[in-house]
């Protein structure tokens, strides 16, 4: 089997160190393999993606050196493969509409306080689960009012229908999906087809992507991903959850926090290859 890697961004911003190592490894993986690496653009934050970001962060990449298989797929314009997902998870019986307010979902965690599994593992609240009980009638008469809502993946339902699940990873070895810990996670909203979890999936399946590489801040998020991969009975891949970029005080470098771009070293006079190493983890698994 050929060796498909990718490098995903969004465009919400310059890319940062952290990106440079990712994008790097990928394509290393790839070129180690004599296979294909690609880039995919994850724009479907429409209220952060900005157009202007997708030409600077091609250009960043090029400039360091990266060549990936044309054409450059932007998630924007794949929306019609979302909703064709969705409505198979509908089939199944296990996406539910959520009307929960954030408000109302923190008042009911704060009132279940020193309850069991109230966060999960990467530190995100877990839904309590006000909307999951809500009868059909109801749920009908909530979405015809046009009451706004996000789309659930009901945990306890899937974990039925897939049983036990395990995944592969090259630095962590084989580790057993636990959808459970994560609550019911969403996966779609009225005016948007799709969640991060589902286009990811949705997208690297499409795509035929074999080695799914990225930072291991993303560890967690793939016991919702290799869920989602049995739900729709598509083949999963491998992944590889790579050492994550960090300050001098152990901080990860991230785009929020305003850390040095791509961009910003390139004008001061870096070249590709001392920017390459400035990104280096300082624990780096091997490809």
């Amino acid at each position: 089997m050929t060796v498909v890697t990718r490098f995903a961004p969004s465009p919400t911003g310059d890319l940062h160190l952290g990106h440079a190592y990712s994008a790097w490894f990928a394509g290393d993986v790839a070129a180690r393999a004599g296979g294909r690496f690609l880039v995919r653009i994850e724009d479907i934050d429409t209220g952060r993606c900005r157009p202007a970001f997708i030409e600077r962060n091609l250009d960043d990449l090029q400039w360091l050196g990266l060549a990936w298989e044309q054409p450059v797929v932007l998630q924007s314009e794949r929306m019609d493969l979302y909703r064709e997902a969705l409505r198979r998870l509908a089939d199944l019986g296990v996406v539910y509409p959520c009307f929960c307010t954030r408000k109302e979902i923190r008042r009911e965690i704060e009132a279940a306080a020193g309850a069991p599994h109230t966060v999960a593992p990467d530190g995100s609240a877990v839904y309590p689960g006000i909307c999951r009980a809500l009868d059909t009638a109801e749920r009908d008469d909530r979405i015809a009012a046009g009451l706004p809502h996000a789309l659930r993946l009901d945990a306890a339902r899937a974990r039925r229908l897939t049983g036990e699940l395990f995944w592969t990873d090259r630095a962590h070895g084989c580790r057993t999906a636990r959808l459970d810990r994560f609550g019911d996670v969403v996966i779609a909203r009225k005016e948007n087809a799709t969640s991060y979890h589902l286009a990811v999936v949705v997208d690297d399946a499409a795509q035929g992507v074999t080695d799914v590489t990225r930072g291991e801040d993303l560890l967690e998020a793939t016991h919702v991903h290799r869920t989602l991969y049995a739900l729709l009975g598509l083949p999963p891949p491998i992944w590889h959850h790579h050492g994550l970029c960090r300050d001098d005080q152990g901080r990860r470098l991230a785009k929020r926090q305003g850390d040095a771009t791509i961009r910003s070293l390139r004008e001061q006079g870096l070249s590709p290859e001392q920017v390459l190493a400035m990104a280096r983890p300082s624990s780096t698994p091997s490809p």
